[in-house]
């Protein structure tokens, strides 16, 4: 999946996988909260884009 959004120009620090069941509360919100610290790192982060548009002569 992340070679598929690096092809497309995304950032792959930008996805983020977990499998949570609906009984594990607790690990839902570490994860909620880890995954929203990573994303708003990446706003401080210079943007790039991994992929680029071809130039039109």
């Amino acid at each position: 999946m992340k070679n598929l959004l690096e092809h497309m120009g995304v950032e792959p620090e930008r996805l983020h996988f977990s499998w949570i069941s609906s009984a594990e509360s607790t690990k839902f919100v570490d994860v909620a909260t880890k995954v929203t610290e990573s994303v708003k790192s990446l706003e401080n982060k210079e943007k790039k884009f991994v992929k680029t548009k071809p130039k039109v002569a």
